[in-house]
């Protein structure tokens, strides 16, 4: 008698502790859960670009335009691409060789602003 009750005790704790461990979320899981909110401007009109099937990953001067990104129109973007590539930086809205990740495609993150 004495041995079932302690039996039923110990698996009365197992269930709590399962429990209580699947019921919350870990705090990474919830980080990558969350949706994108970053808000950005366009500077000027600029081209949206994405990596011809040559290119890698992160887009070039080269690229084929998607569509442009109008003076002051808003889109979200989270990721930013680095290009170490042997095409040139774009001018655009200065040097430099980051690309920011649209819908799209890509921009230079020269042309966005924070909004």
């Amino acid at each position: 008698m004495h041995l079932t009750g302690r039996l039923l005790t110990t698996a009365a704790a197992v269930a709590a502790v399962l429990a209580t461990g699947l019921s919350s979320v870990p705090p990474a899981t919830a980080a990558v859960s969350a949706s994108c909110t970053s808000a950005w401007k366009a500077v000027r009109k600029v081209a949206v670009g994405r990596p011809a099937w040559n290119e890698g990953p992160v887009a070039t001067t080269r690229s084929p335009v998607v569509r442009y990104l109008r003076r002051g129109e808003r889109v979200t973007s989270c990721t930013v691409a680095v290009g170490r590539g042997g095409w040139p930086d774009y001018r655009e809205c200065g040097c430099g060789s980051l690309w920011r990740v649209v819908p799209g495609g890509q921009v230079p993150a020269r042309c966005l602003e924070r909004t």
